[in-house]
């Protein structure tokens, strides 16, 4: 999942000094004497105008660094964030917070894929990007008409980073990674006097992930001061055990058989009268007959296990004898490789409808992923010519587009050990439970196996998460269903709907 490229970086606009996690804690004459030199975080407004939602607006866009300091006083975290706000202000106005996943994915995805005012132009599905210069466009999608937009970098992802001494276990962590960015949010509304604005939170991939931790630090965790009108999941994943393609583990094949069967009638191994029904049949067979078989483990037997073999192969687009000797478990990096295997190509992780060849056929599984490297350089080209020569933010660090910090990363919650599942959609569940006034956003695309949309529809329909209050929308597309003009298009009227309250 961007874990893919998913997105959001929050921009202030204001210099001012670092303060503490625990503001009454002075510094101690050690933890001063071993403090880098002063930081001073640089801060660039510009002021544009432009059409969007076929409104003109004039916007201050704001890109800076917020100084994050230790209990002692000493500057560990400098978060780079981008923000988009409507003049003149109005402190009652929208605002909506939003930031990619990975963890270690930077907000160019989001913000110059989907909802900032400019994006990148690429050719769209199924077509690399080739090679430079790739167009920035005004985007009209953009969300300025409803809301003002913060886009946030965690450290480790755009050019947010650790400074001096800071230990990446304080911060790379799904609890660690939430505390500070609960933190910066209440900075942004403090130092622009928006406390009292609606408040909206989303992300995209592990963002999402993030947006239910998140949300917990800003409504349940410790202050307890922060409510939220809006939470926005686009590409979701919150319970990791369905997405675990490990032995043994029978809820993976069950809730990657629908994105399966979309994508096998995508190109042309099955056939169905839409996406829209297939995937609903796909989704009753999966909870039913299908599970009913996979618990029965190797007690099926006979014509029943040829009763599930058949239907596996009209819904997978695979052969019955490919099927037979993978035990009806196909592993979504099996089923990259082998559902056109016959014509030498592979299908995308991120997006399915994406072809790509590798060096031979013979392989198990796909050499890369062609959904990703047909799309990258563009976004990256974009970012950094936006914050750079655009917004004017001068540093010498590379953007983080996808950064490496997955390999540290904490995923331990609630002080669980080592050997439980991560899973934040509780949070989700007590989030709505706990405020009346709180609605969620689900934006899936059929052809993403990065984040399922069945899995994420499994996750947030468990026992303690209120139904009522919780809308999907989907996309005849991948995970990032904005590369497609269609797509962005529709993402940014749900969204819009979604703020209004429509």
């Amino acid at each position: 999942m961007k874990s893919g490229p998913s997105l959001i970086a929050l921009a202030l606009a204001f210099a001012a000094p670092a303060i503490t996690h625990a503001q009454d804690a002075p510094a101690t004459e050690k933890a001063k004497a071993e403090a880098p030199a002063d930081v001073v975080p640089q801060v660039r407004t510009t002021r544009l105008s432009g059409t969007f939602g076929g409104q003109r607006i004039n916007y201050a866009a704001t890109i800076g660094e917020t100084i994050i300091s230790n209990k002692d006083g000493v500057a560990e975290v400098a978060v780079v964030t981008t923000s988009y706000v409507k003049e003149p202000r109005d402190p009652n106005r929208p605002v909506t917070f939003l930031f990619n996943g990975g963890p270690g994915s930077g907000t160019v995805w989001l913000m110059m894929g989907a909802f900032g005012p400019k994006r990148v132009a690429i050719p769209g599905t199924g077509v690399d990007d080739g090679a430079p210069p790739y167009p920035i466009v005004d985007n009209p999608d953009a969300l300025m008409d409803v809301t003002d937009v913060v886009f946030i970098d965690p450290p480790g992802t755009g050019f947010s980073h650790l400074i001096g001494k800071a230990k990446p276990e304080d911060y790379y962590g799904v609890t660690q990674d939430a505390k500070l960015v609960a933190e910066v949010i209440r900075r942004w509304l403090n130092d622009n006097g928006r406390w009292n604005s609606p408040k909206y939170l989303g992300g995209e991939s592990y963002g999402t992930t993030r947006s239910a931790a998140v949300a917990n630090q800003l409504m349940n965790e410790t202050y307890n001061d922060v409510a939220l009108n809006g939470i926005i999941l686009i590409s979701t994943v919150l319970d990791f055990a369905a997405g675990a393609d490990t032995p043994g583990n029978e809820l993976s094949p069950i809730t990657n058989l629908p994105s399966m069967a979309a994508t096998a009638l995508y190109h042309g191994k099955a056939t169905a009268p839409s996406v829209e029904a297939f995937v609903e049949e796909a989704r009753q067979w999966a909870v039913g007959p299908y599970a009913t078989a996979l618990l029965k483990g190797q007690k099926l037997q006979g014509e029943e296990r040829a009763a599930i073999r058949r239907d596996l192969a009209r819904f997978t687009g695979l052969s019955e004898t490919y099927l037979d000797s993978a035990d009806l478990r196909v592993t979504p990096n099996r089923f990259y490789k082998e559902l056109l295997r016959d014509r030498g190509l592979t299908v995308g992780r991120l997006d399915s409808r994406y072809t790509g060849r590798d060096y031979d056929s013979a392989g198990e599984g796909p050499d890369n992923d062609p959904s990703f490297y047909g799309i990258d350089a563009s976004y990256n080209a974009a970012i950094n010519s936006w914050s750079r020569d655009g917004l004017g933010f001068k540093t010498d660090l590379e953007y983080q587009s996808i950064g490496g910090i997955g390999g540290q990363w904490d995923w331990r919650i609630g002080g669980r050990d080592t050997n439980a599942y991560m899973n934040v959609a509780p949070y989700i569940g007590q989030a709505l439970r706990e405020n009346s006034g709180l609605k969620v956003l689900v934006a899936q695309g059929y052809y993403d196996f990065a984040t399922p949309f069945f899995a994420a529809e499994y996750a947030l329909s468990r026992t303690g998460i209120p139904q009522d209050r919780i809308t999907y929308t989907y996309y005849d597309a991948g995970h990032m269903m904005y590369i497609r003009d269609e797509d962005r298009q529709k993402l940014s009227a749900d969204v819009r709907a979604f703020i209004r309250g429509r």
